[in-house]
């Protein structure tokens, strides 16, 4: 599991809904990304851009800030555009392969925009024999979609993860950055409506 990295506060995690919005005029049609903060406040992709330009700025000398920033991109976004890969890129003067690496290398990360919650099932080593396939499977029928969907509502997203570092509380299921464990697929119903 890719801990969350804290310095002085500024990798905070901003719980954002994303929202594509087709607005047409006379003359062409154009899709804008609109978010909102936890509150409903909308907040424009612009300054989410300039929030992620002051985190990479300040972490341009601390080794191994690479991860903590790609998970602060992450939270801002709630996915990891390329367009925030290429300023991370930039500003910490790394290669983009080498950015593009790390993210395609960590199931964590995810340059595909996912909605208000998304779900994790881990499916490692010991995650898998103590049942994980089973927790998969009543949560693909609970949420009736299957891996690497949507909820129509678009409240949940499930994925598949590998290793979350917490081996002995197999199997394991992460909703955003709240980790459940022992998780048996009985348990699956009361942890989806935990959820707003």
């Amino acid at each position: 599991m890719i801990s969350n990295a804290k310095n002085g506060g500024i990798f905070k995690s901003n719980s954002l809904i994303f929202e594509e919005q087709s607005k047409t005029n006379s003359m062409t049609t154009q899709t804008t990304v609109e978010y909102q903060d936890c509150k409903g406040n909308q907040v424009h992709e612009d300054e989410l851009y300039e929030r992620l330009l002051i985190i990479v700025k300040s972490q341009r000398t601390v080794p191994g800030a690479l991860i903590p920033v790609l998970q602060t991109a992450q939270n801002l976004f709630g996915y990891l555009p390329e367009k925030a890969l290429r300023m991370v890129s930039k500003e910490l003067k790394l290669p983009y392969s080498e950015v593009a690496g790390v993210v395609g290398f960590y199931s964590y990360f995810s340059t595909t925009p996912k909605w208000k919650h998304t779900i994790r099932v881990c499916l490692g080593t010991a995650c898998y024999v103590r049942g994980g396939q089973e927790v998969l499977k009543a949560m693909t029928k609970e949420l009736g979609i299957s891996v690497g969907d949507t909820t129509p509502d678009r409240k949940f997203s499930l994925e598949v993860g590998r290793c979350f570092g917490a081996c002995g509380l197999a199997p394991v299921v992460m909703v955003g950055d709240e980790t459940f464990q022992r998780v048996s697929p009985s348990k699956v119903n009361e942890i989806l409506n935990s959820f707003d």
